[in-house]
């Protein structure tokens, strides 16, 4: 009797692990933060793993969550092929920008606006894992570059615009040496002669 119970539990146990084993969960990897200008366009990196090939029935939805957190809308949807929204805040300023085979479903958000500022979420469904983690990507639009960012360039952008106006200048100035050194040779021999 004792060894039927034992049976019994390593069957369940047996269903229960291949239960489990059937719904893997799909992981979902994005950038935790985008900062992007005002007017730009940017890449919402969203890549996944999964313990099953890719499936027929690959489904991915993107949806954005407003910094003043009103109600989620969809961006983006894909399922087979990748579908724009009919409507809406991104209808014609999303594309697709992933490659299935290679576990990525990144999106391109164009003419970026301070509106869009908010959290956009990737979710990504491979079956039979269907279960798993939502990527999020907190994107932040900035009005224009960082002072630091615009100060080193136009420290780089000048420094280099003075060196080359030293180098030039240097230049002519030996060339004009050299040119009235030669022109006093030629003074002094004719003088001599």
């Amino acid at each position: 009797m004792r060894g039927r119970t034992w049976l019994g539990a390593a069957l369940v146990l047996g269903a229960q692990l291949r239960a489990l084993w059937l719904a893997a969960a799909v992981e979902v990897h994005t950038a935790r933060e985008v900062v992007a200008v005002n007017g730009t366009n940017q890449r919402l990196k969203c890549t996944f793993s999964s313990s099953s090939p890719v499936s027929e029935q690959l489904s991915v939805s993107w949806n954005f969550q407003p910094e003043d957190l009103s109600s989620h809308m969809p961006v983006f949807n894909y399922l087979k092929e990748p579908y724009k929204p009919p409507s809406g805040r991104f209808k014609d300023r999303v594309t697709w920008d992933g490659n299935v085979e290679r576990n990525d479903v990144s999106i391109i958000i164009w003419n970026l606006q301070p509106s869009d500022n908010g959290t956009f979420t990737c979710q990504v469904t491979n079956w039979p894992d269907v279960y798993g983690n939502i990527g999020e990507v907190r994107l932040r639009v900035v009005q224009k570059v960082s002072f630091s960012e615009i100060h080193f360039l136009a420290v780089a952008i000048g420094s280099a615009s003075v060196l080359m106006v030293i180098v030039v200048t240097a230049v002519i100035l030996c060339r004009q040496h050299r040119r009235r050194a030669r022109d006093k040779r030629r003074e002094e021999a004719d003088t001599e002669l």
